[in-house]
């Protein structure tokens, strides 16, 4: 407990030291806040369905766009591979072989309970216009969503039955991400309850506040193009405090718990990378020249970070690993995910340089100086990376993808801004997570008993094994 207090204590200073700079810093004149702006900086994953506009003298015909309906297609099906099969097999082959069933459980589990949840509420909460804090309530169970609902401006129309879905796609990989940290220990019932309860009180809220352009984020200016804070900061931090309310497995550090088959490992990630340009690329909600550069971007942040990340352990332990660049690979996407809409090739090359060997530390010395049992590092790869990405946004931001602007065209003030978005995601996620897990704790039980986690999960959990 202890621990916990000392971890609550280090990330609540992170999270309201961004909170303070941004009341004490004036905003320079050049600075570009996303609700001024929303052509230079507002994130693209932000469109929201159009609303039936009012008397207006020549309001924007909404026709469809068949083109960008047929790119944003494409991107959805990306994001959910990125979660079946790709996340699946990526932490299935990193689990002892007597937990992997249940790791691609949780994943494919996971992915059915999201959908049904965002479907009731999730959507309507996170990305419908309503107060600064959450959206309304009038799309409960996508009620008055029909065939001709559009989402998108200026005649960029796609559905909006394809925006959901788009969105659905993120709701369902960020608490998956989470399930890595606990892998091994967690009830299947206490993480489905977890899972639900997470996504309506921390997911849909920040999704809000960052994406609708209601929300205070968003308002403020902070920029996160495809996820950056949403979903991988957010996941990070819920991560590394179910990793310390649980506690760490049983044998951890005095017993081998090497990965069982990295070959399923590689896959996942290489899935993954595929995956990732839905993600990023599709985030710009139109198949237009900023959808190609963040495609671009991505495939460099992510090809650094993987480098980066291998000769640092190279150097450090003395061989590259597999699981090593694979991460690394990772580590660069998540970086990447914040500013691919907004940074040209030589900001995310920079980007992915640094997220690669700040999440290596992050996922060994950082891991082992604090404690903590993060048994897939969640934390140290999505937390970190997201981070890491989200603030140098700020400083790689760019007035035009691909042209002549600066490097460093991203101000002090917008800086400043990523901070206190950083702090208050950590802020709110780190307490309301550990309420969470804490309610379910004394309602069902969060951890499964020595004598099941000794047998292994897949057995005790579900029955099943593999030969």
């Amino acid at each position: 407990m202890k621990r916990l207090l000392s971890m609550l204590a280090l990330l609540g200073m992170l999270g309201f030291s961004g909170l303070t700079l941004a009341e004490e810093a004036a905003a320079p004149a050049d600075a570009k806040p996303a609700a001024t702006a929303p052509e230079a900086v507002a994130p693209a994953t932000a469109v929201v369905p159009a609303e039936e506009p009012a008397a207006a003298p020549a309001p924007v015909a909404k026709k469809l766009d068949s083109g960008n309906t047929a790119w944003m297609l494409t991107s959805t099906a990306l994001v959910l591979f990125m979660t079946i099969p790709g996340l699946a097999l990526f932490y299935g082959g990193m689990v002892r072989k007597k937990n992997v069933l249940a790791t691609l459980m949780q994943s494919f589990s996971i992915t059915a309970l999201i959908t049904v949840i965002w479907m009731i509420a999730g959507y309507s909460l996170a990305l419908r216009p309503g107060g600064p804090w959450v959206g309304g309530l009038d799309r409960l169970f996508l009620g008055g969503m029909g065939v001709n609902e559009m989402a998108g401006t200026d005649g960029q129309n796609i559905p909006e039955s394809v925006f959901m879905m788009f969105q659905m796609t993120f709701a369902i990989i960020t608490p998956a991400l989470i399930a890595g940290a606990f892998a091994d220990r967690m009830k299947f019932s206490a993480m489905l309850w977890f899972m639900a309860i997470w996504s309506l009180a921390v997911y849909a809220p920040i999704a809000h506040w960052v994406w609708e352009p209601g929300g205070w984020l968003f308002t403020a200016g902070m920029l996160d193009y495809a996820g950056g804070t949403v979903v991988h900061i957010n996941a990070g931090i819920a991560g590394l405090v179910a990793a310390i309310v649980l506690g760490k497995r049983l044998g951890y550090g005095r017993e081998p718990m090497a990965p069982h088959n990295l070959v399923l490992t590689i896959v996942g990630a290489a899935m993954l990378w595929v995956g990732w340009f839905g993600f990023n690329a599709g985030s710009a909600v139109a198949a237009d020249g900023r959808a190609g550069m963040a495609m671009a971007v991505t495939q460099i942040g992510a090809a650094a970070a993987a480098l980066s990340w291998m000769f640092a352990e190279w150097v450090g332990k003395g061989k590259p690993s597999v699981l090593g660049i694979a991460s690394g690979a990772v580590a660069g996407l998540v970086a990447i995910t914040p500013a691919s809409g907004f940074v040209g090739p030589m900001g995310a090359l920079i980007i992915g340089l640094v997220a690669g060997v700040t999440c290596f530390w992050g996922a060994t010395s950082l891991k082992k100086m604090l404690g903590y049992d993060d048994s897939l590092d969640a934390f140290g790869v999505h937390g970190v990376g997201g981070i890491v990405g989200a603030i140098l946004t700020g400083v790689f931001a760019v007035k035009e993808i691909g042209g002549t602007a600066g490097l460093l065209e991203g101000n002090g003030g917008q800086v400043v801004t990523q901070l206190m978005g950083v702090g208050a995601t950590v802020a709110y996620g780190l307490v309301m997570t550990f309420i969470i897990l804490k309610v379910i704790d004394v309602a069902i039980g969060l951890r499964v008993s020595e004598e099941e986690e000794r047998e292994g999960l897949d057995v005790a959990l579900h029955g099943e094994h593999v030969e």
